[in-house]
């Protein structure tokens, strides 16, 4: 065996097992992510929140950070909208969003990282990884050797990884 082939083996081998997790994980929420423009596993949520008084009706959706706000009433003190309203005099809007599960959220949150978010290394390292197993796949280990087992360490450490990440 030639020590490039050697080395393709090994390395695809350990940034194989290190990065198992974190590839289950881009996984569930690429097919989850399938679903956004609908309800799929979303739950209903009541935020109360406070914002600038004497906004316009215009105002409110960029304000409480909600888009396509669609106003159903405007009167003088209260702005109606589709998921709740917003009290002119007091600034506070009370309304209801659809919401992913707290850990699903998390993970689409990571899939879906721009370059303004601090996860965006991470994704393109993956993406990086990702090429070199299409590469190195050439180069693969017989299952059930000492080695094998030896990378059920690094799985666990990559599974650890992932775990953090979601939770930081």
């Amino acid at each position: 065996m030639s020590k490039i082939t050697s080395n393709m083996r090994v390395y695809h081998r350990y940034l194989g097992f290190f990065l198992a997790g974190i590839m289950a994980i881009y996984s569930v929420s690429g097919i989850i992510m399938i679903f956004r423009d609908t309800d799929f596993l979303k739950k209903e949520h009541l935020k109360v929140l406070t914002v600038a008084t004497g906004l316009k009706s215009e105002e409110v959706g960029p304000a409480i950070k909600l888009k396509n706000l669609k106003i159903k009433s405007d009167t003088l003190d209260v702005v109606t909208f589709e998921q709740g309203t917003y009290n002119r005099t007091t600034g506070v809007a009370e309304y209801t969003v659809k919401e992913l599960p707290y850990l699903i959220n998390k993970m689409t949150k990571m899939h879906k990282a721009t370059n303004k978010d601090p996860l965006y290394y991470l994704n393109i390292f993956f993406g990086v990884s990702l090429m070199f197993f299409v590469i190195s796949s050439f180069y693969m280990f017989m299952p059930g050797t000492t080695i094998f087992k030896k990378g059920m360490y690094f799985t666990l450490a990559g599974i650890v990884l992932v775990l953090v990440m979601l939770f930081v």
